[in-house]
Protein backbone atom coordinates (compact mmCIF):
# COMPACT_ATOMS: atom_id res chain seq x y z
CA UNK A 1 0.00 0.00 0.00
CA UNK A 2 1.20 3.30 -0.91
CA UNK A 3 1.97 6.02 2.03
CA UNK A 4 -0.49 8.10 2.66
CA UNK A 5 0.03 11.71 3.88
CA UNK A 6 -2.60 13.83 5.82
CA UNK A 7 -2.27 17.20 6.22
CA UNK A 8 -4.48 20.39 6.32
CA UNK A 9 -5.97 21.51 3.42
CA UNK A 10 -4.95 24.80 1.63
CA UNK A 11 -7.24 26.95 -0.74
CA UNK A 12 -5.85 25.28 -3.76
CA UNK A 13 -7.12 22.26 -2.55
CA UNK A 14 -11.06 23.59 -2.98
CA UNK A 15 -11.82 21.74 -6.05
CA UNK A 16 -10.36 18.23 -5.51
CA UNK A 17 -12.15 18.42 -1.72
CA UNK A 18 -15.47 19.48 -3.45
CA UNK A 19 -15.28 16.38 -6.11
CA UNK A 20 -14.82 13.84 -3.32
CA UNK A 21 -16.93 15.16 -0.80
CA UNK A 22 -19.69 14.97 -3.31
CA UNK A 23 -18.32 11.40 -4.56
CA UNK A 24 -19.01 9.88 -1.17
CA UNK A 25 -22.34 11.03 -0.70
CA UNK A 26 -24.41 12.20 -3.27
CA UNK A 27 -25.29 10.62 -6.95
CA UNK A 28 -24.60 7.36 -8.41
CA UNK A 29 -21.03 7.36 -7.85
CA UNK A 30 -20.93 7.55 -4.45
CA UNK A 31 -23.01 3.76 -4.45
CA UNK A 32 -19.99 2.30 -4.82
CA UNK A 33 -19.11 2.76 -1.10
CA UNK A 34 -21.29 2.45 2.53
CA UNK A 35 -21.03 6.31 3.42
CA UNK A 36 -23.72 7.02 0.10
CA UNK A 37 -26.82 9.46 1.89
CA UNK A 38 -28.05 9.23 -1.85
CA UNK A 39 -31.37 7.41 -1.01
CA UNK A 40 -32.17 10.21 1.62
CA UNK A 41 -30.89 13.49 -0.25
CA UNK A 42 -30.30 14.49 -3.41
CA UNK A 43 -28.90 17.73 -4.63
CA UNK A 44 -25.87 18.87 -2.96
CA UNK A 45 -23.57 17.75 0.11
CA UNK A 46 -21.18 21.14 0.11
CA UNK A 47 -19.86 23.51 -1.77
CA UNK A 48 -16.66 25.52 -3.06
CA UNK A 49 -18.03 28.56 -0.70
CA UNK A 50 -18.98 26.80 2.04
CA UNK A 51 -15.17 24.89 1.97
CA UNK A 52 -13.29 28.17 1.60
CA UNK A 53 -15.82 29.46 5.14
CA UNK A 54 -14.40 26.14 6.67
CA UNK A 55 -10.62 26.98 5.62
CA UNK A 56 -10.96 30.78 6.70
CA UNK A 57 -12.37 29.83 10.23
CA UNK A 58 -9.72 29.46 13.05
CA UNK A 59 -11.93 27.67 14.86
CA UNK A 60 -12.25 24.61 12.14
CA UNK A 61 -9.85 22.38 9.79
CA UNK A 62 -10.13 20.23 7.44
CA UNK A 63 -7.38 17.43 7.23
CA UNK A 64 -7.09 16.02 3.56
CA UNK A 65 -5.36 12.71 3.28
CA UNK A 66 -3.08 12.03 -0.38
CA UNK A 67 -1.93 8.93 -1.77
CA UNK A 68 0.70 9.65 -4.65
CA UNK A 69 -0.99 12.89 -4.82
CA UNK A 70 -4.23 11.92 -5.15
CA UNK A 71 -6.96 13.67 -2.62
CA UNK A 72 -8.58 10.09 -1.29
CA UNK A 73 -10.15 11.16 2.40
CA UNK A 74 -10.88 14.43 4.07
CA UNK A 75 -12.32 15.35 7.33
CA UNK A 76 -13.91 18.26 9.11
CA UNK A 77 -12.85 19.23 12.27
CA UNK A 78 -14.19 22.36 14.51
CA UNK A 79 -13.39 23.38 17.90
CA UNK A 80 -17.04 23.61 19.75
CA UNK A 81 -15.46 25.26 22.79
CA UNK A 82 -15.53 23.79 26.55
CA UNK A 83 -13.27 21.15 25.82
CA UNK A 84 -15.23 19.74 22.95
CA UNK A 85 -14.52 19.09 19.23
CA UNK A 86 -16.77 18.16 16.59
CA UNK A 87 -15.84 16.00 13.44
CA UNK A 88 -18.12 16.01 9.61
CA UNK A 89 -17.72 15.71 6.51
CA UNK A 90 -15.76 12.63 6.85
CA UNK A 91 -15.16 11.43 3.47
CA UNK A 92 -13.22 8.67 1.63
CA UNK A 93 -12.88 8.08 -2.26
CA UNK A 94 -15.86 5.69 -2.46
CA UNK A 95 -13.96 2.71 -3.85
CA UNK A 96 -11.49 3.03 -1.18
CA UNK A 97 -14.11 2.58 1.23
CA UNK A 98 -14.05 -0.17 3.66
CA UNK A 99 -9.97 -0.71 3.68
CA UNK A 100 -9.49 1.40 7.12
CA UNK A 101 -8.94 5.10 5.81
CA UNK A 102 -11.77 6.11 7.21
CA UNK A 103 -10.95 4.89 10.47
CA UNK A 104 -7.32 6.36 9.99
CA UNK A 105 -9.03 9.98 9.42
CA UNK A 106 -11.28 9.85 12.74
CA UNK A 107 -7.88 8.83 14.66
CA UNK A 108 -5.94 11.66 13.22
CA UNK A 109 -9.19 14.02 13.70
CA UNK A 110 -9.20 13.08 17.21
CA UNK A 111 -5.70 13.53 17.75
CA UNK A 112 -5.88 16.74 16.25
CA UNK A 113 -9.02 18.35 17.99
CA UNK A 114 -7.03 17.25 21.19
CA UNK A 115 -3.77 19.18 20.50
CA UNK A 116 -4.70 22.39 18.73
CA UNK A 117 -8.19 22.66 20.46
CA UNK A 118 -7.86 21.09 23.77
CA UNK A 119 -10.53 18.68 23.32
CA UNK A 120 -11.70 16.25 25.92
CA UNK A 121 -14.38 14.90 24.00
CA UNK A 122 -15.56 14.55 20.99
CA UNK A 123 -19.50 14.76 19.16
CA UNK A 124 -20.85 13.66 15.75
CA UNK A 125 -24.05 13.64 14.18
CA UNK A 126 -25.55 11.13 12.43
CA UNK A 127 -28.70 10.37 10.02
CA UNK A 128 -30.82 7.41 12.14
CA UNK A 129 -31.43 5.95 9.19
CA UNK A 130 -27.65 5.32 8.56
CA UNK A 131 -27.86 1.85 11.16
CA UNK A 132 -24.67 0.59 9.46
CA UNK A 133 -22.86 4.16 10.05
CA UNK A 134 -23.82 4.39 13.32
CA UNK A 135 -23.02 0.66 14.14
CA UNK A 136 -19.27 1.46 13.17
CA UNK A 137 -18.78 4.68 15.01
CA UNK A 138 -20.26 2.57 17.90
CA UNK A 139 -17.14 0.19 17.53
CA UNK A 140 -15.10 3.50 17.34
CA UNK A 141 -16.07 3.95 21.12
CA UNK A 142 -19.11 7.05 19.71
CA UNK A 143 -22.56 6.50 22.22
CA UNK A 144 -25.53 8.13 21.06
CA UNK A 145 -26.16 11.28 23.76
CA UNK A 146 -30.17 11.19 23.41
CA UNK A 147 -29.95 15.05 21.46
CA UNK A 148 -31.24 15.28 18.25
CA UNK A 149 -29.96 18.28 16.24
CA UNK A 150 -32.91 19.38 13.00
CA UNK A 151 -32.35 19.01 9.82
CA UNK A 152 -32.04 21.73 7.27
CA UNK A 153 -35.20 21.93 5.44
CA UNK A 154 -35.52 24.75 2.89
CA UNK A 155 -31.84 25.35 2.64
CA UNK A 156 -30.79 23.33 -0.89
CA UNK A 157 -26.85 23.96 0.26
CA UNK A 158 -27.58 21.35 2.58
CA UNK A 159 -28.94 19.29 -0.10
CA UNK A 160 -32.95 18.07 -1.02
CA UNK A 161 -34.33 15.76 1.03
CA UNK A 162 -35.89 12.77 -0.38
CA UNK A 163 -38.18 12.11 2.74
CA UNK A 164 -39.90 14.26 5.21
CA UNK A 165 -38.35 12.71 9.03
CA UNK A 166 -34.61 13.39 8.20
CA UNK A 167 -32.55 14.85 11.55
CA UNK A 168 -29.45 13.96 13.23
CA UNK A 169 -28.75 11.71 16.18
CA UNK A 170 -26.15 12.98 18.16
CA UNK A 171 -22.80 10.93 19.46
CA UNK A 172 -19.86 11.34 21.75
CA UNK A 173 -16.84 9.86 22.34
CA UNK A 174 -14.67 11.05 25.76
CA UNK A 175 -10.95 10.93 24.83
CA UNK A 176 -8.27 9.05 26.96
Amino acid sequence: MTELTIRDAVPDDIPALHALIESAYRGEASRAGWTTEADLLDGQRTDPDDLADILADPAQRMLTAWRTGILVGCVLIADRGQGTGYFGMLSVSPTLQAAGLGRRLVAAAEAEMAARFGARRVRISVFPQRAELIAWYERLGYAATGETLAFPYGNPRFGLPRRDDLHFIVMERDLA
